[in-house]
């Protein structure tokens, strides 16, 4: 196993430096649909001061309802091709593709293709409240 949690700052106020490796990256079913896994990259246990980072994975053929967050979103995808909706426009992304999904605004996910899906997605710290759409 490679070397993880490297830590090089002396100071208690900044943030230390950290690689966490891919193996200590655990995912699990996310409630708001069938098919889609969360992991969290960086987060609250790696005591991240401003943002969370977390690598979903949206299995072939499956969607995730519209709906809405209280926080924004930035998002970089991984691998596969998938259908995004945000707001009133319907996107088609590929490896590569980076998206904003500001607070509020709805949103949703459809992967009909026969691979896999995953993005990284970035939020800032805080509470993060989801409401699914009336139309979901």
């Amino acid at each position: 196993m490679r070397d993880s949690n490297i830590i090089m700052s002396d100071t208690d106020t900044d943030p230390n430096p950290i690689v966490r490796r891919a193996e200590e990256v655990t995912y699990e079913s996310v409630e708001l649909t069938d098919g889609l896994s969360m992991g969290m990259l960086l987060g609250d246990a790696q005591d991240t001061p401003h943002f969370d980072m977390r690598r979903f994975i949206l299995d072939p053929g499956q969607k995730v309802p519209e709906h809405t967050n209280t926080v924004e979103h930035e998002q970089y995808v991984l691998e596969g091709c998938y259908e995004v909706g945000i707001g009133t426009e319907n996107f088609t992304v590929y490896p590569g593709d980076a998206l904003l999904i500001p607070s509020g605004v709805t949103h949703w996910y459809r992967n009909e293709s026969s691979e896999r899906g995953s993005f990284l997605c970035v939020v800032p710290k805080g509470d993060d409240e989801i409401e699914l759409s009336d139309q979901s």
